[in-house]
């Protein structure tokens, strides 16, 4: 079987970082025949300054039709301040492509690099479901007598039934499936009571559907200060859009920083795409230096998504390896640039082929 799939390298370091995980990607590919094969398109910034392009429509439609995954890399500059291009290109394919999973692991995989005192990896094992196509990021709302002392600014939080009930059930189906004690939802139903009522209604009717899962619901505030306490309590976390940011950013410090933090933008059965959660780095892009680890895990995520969650483990295993043995970035206290942190990936997966 052949599965096609969309490269967008993006902006900054993401045009290092994504080079460095189809090196793995490539590396897999050549070892297991998984029928890999990469288109490369010019999309970003550079692209956007050239002649004025962010998504060509036509192209969603190809990702839609004849893709089965993207690979995308940190998108953002400077030279484009609204960040028009960014918006269209990943907001886009969120929207356009229905990616209503945005599924963030928030995995420590060596304590060293956590900020908790006495927290171990077996502490901190979590999957977290960001409702991903609908909440504030809708961009409903509108400014009147803009820049006036007068000026009014609304936006509007968009909860449908469908979305909301589909992404509480993604995350039931996830812990039943991979053998996960409980799931956490979390809102804001005290203080924003229509919308996130929707939310208490939706997840107490799936729960019920799985009396063996332990359920148990935290406004969002208390979550990041249980996250942060007691991160061990969680097994899986699904919360909308806005708080599923914030949590996971959260989350990626507790296990290690921003530059492990993989992430996929899931329609289960249907082209979906996968990213690094950093940014694009600007103060660092070109210099080499940028750590790859993120955009390898992301790469894991990609595998386990065509059918192959063993490779995502060897990949995982892999950079384990590497926090272990400090075979890192700077940022993480190690020596090695972004193409020696790769080797060591790829030294490993050699190791322990099979």
């Amino acid at each position: 079987m052949t599965h096609h799939i969309a490269v967008i390298p993006g902006d900054g370091i993401g045009m290092e970082v994504i080079p460095a995980g189809l090196r793995v990607l490539n590396h897999l590919n050549a070892a297991h025949g998984l029928g890999l094969e990469f288109e490369h398109f010019d999309l970003g910034a550079e692209r956007y300054l050239r002649d004025g392009t962010t998504m060509p429509p036509e192209l969603m439609v190809r990702f839609r039709e004849s893709f089965d995954a993207i690979y995308l890399g940190a998108l953002g500059d400077s030279r484009v301040p609204s960040n028009v291009h960014a918006k269209d290109i990943l907001l886009g394919c969120r929207f356009e492509l229905d990616l209503f999973t945005n599924l963030r692991p928030i995995q420590m995989l060596n304590a060293k690099y956590c900020p908790l005192k006495d927290k171990t990896p077996e502490d901190i094992d979590i999957m977290v479901f960001r409702e991903n196509t609908e909440g504030l990021y809708v961009s409903i709302g509108g400014q009147f007598k803009k820049g006036t002392a007068d000026e009014i600014s609304t936006q509007t939080e968009i909860n449908t039934r469908k979305g909301v009930e589909r992404i509480i059930r993604a995350a039931y189906e996830y812990a039943d499936k991979n053998g996960r004690k409980s799931v956490c939802m979390s809102d804001k139903s005290n203080a924003m009571r229509q919308g996130h009522d929707l939310w208490q209604r939706c997840w107490k009717e799936v729960a019920a559907e799985y009396p063996h899962i332990q359920s148990f619901h935290l406004y969002v505030d208390v979550l990041c200060m249980e996250l942060v306490r007691c991160p061990e309590r969680f097994d899986v976390i699904v919360t909308n859009n806005l708080f599923g940011d914030i949590v996971t950013d959260l989350g990626a410090q507790i296990q290690g920083g921003i530059g492990l933090a993989a992430s996929g933008n899931i329609h289960p059965g249907k082209v979906s795409l996968f990213e690094p959660v950093h940014g694009s780095a600007p103060d660092i892009a070109g210099k080499g230096i940028a750590n790859p680890l993120a955009a390898i895990l992301s790469s894991g995520m990609l595998l386990a998504h065509l059918g192959h969650p063993d490779l995502e483990a060897r990949i995982r295993a892999a950079v384990r390896h590497c926090l272990d043995t400090s075979q890192v970035t700077g940022e993480l206290g190690g020596n090695l640039n972004t193409e020696a942190v790769t080797n060591a990936v790829l030294a490993h997966l050699d190791t322990t082929a099979q």
